[in-house]
C-alpha cells in the first residue's frame, strides 16, 4: 500500500486494510486472521455445537445397544429426524477418542467444523487425526 493511498486529501484519516476472514464456529461468528490464528480470543472456547452432536450420537449408539429400538429407521422416527443424518451423526461415536478429547476441551482445529465431522472420515485413528487436522501435525 503506498502512503498516498491510504491517507486523504485533507491528510486527517489513515485508511488501513486488514485480511482477514469472518468464520462460523458453534453458532457464532468469529475473525480469523491470514495466518490462520483467531483474533479477541485467548483461551480455547468449547463449540457446543460438536459436543451436543457427540453427546446425541453416544446416546442413540447407547438406545440401539440396550435393544430399545431395533434399527436405525425406528430410532430416527422416533426422534422426529431423518435417517440419513442420524446414520451421520452415529458415526462421530467412531471418532479417536483424541479427536474427542480435543472437542470437548476447545482444542479443536480452528478449521474444524461440525460439518466436516459429518462426512466421512478414515476408520482408523491415526488417519483420523491427520484428516481433521488438514494434513498437518495434529493440534489435537
Amino acid at each position: 500500500m503506498r502512503a498516498r493511498d491510504a491517507a486523504t486529501d485533507d491528510r486527517r484519516t489513515l485508511t488501513v486494510r486488514v485480511p482477514l476472514t469472518v468464520r462460523k464456529r458453534g453458532g457464532r461468528k468469529q475473525v480469523v486472521m491470514p495466518d490462520g490464528a483467531c483474533w479477541g480470543q485467548p483461551r480455547p472456547r468449547v463449540d457446543n455445537t460438536m459436543v451436543k452432536a457427540i453427546a446425541r450420537a453416544h446416546r442413540w449408539k447407547r438406545l440401539m445397544e440396550s435393544g430399545r429400538f431395533a434399527s436405525v429407521t425406528e430410532l430416527a422416527e422416533a426422534e422426529k429426524i431423518n435417517q440419513s443424518y442420524l446414520c451421520r451423526v452415529l458415526r462421530l461415536t467412531l471418532l479417536a477418542p483424541d479427536i474427542v478429547e480435543a472437542i470437548l476441551d476447545g482444542r479443536q482445529p480452528a478449521a474444524l467444523q461440525l460439518n466436516e465431522l459429518l462426512k466421512p472420515l478414515p476408520a482408523e485413528w491415526d488417519s483420523q487425526l491427520s484428516f481433521t487436522s488438514g494434513g498437518r501435525e495434529p493440534g489435537i
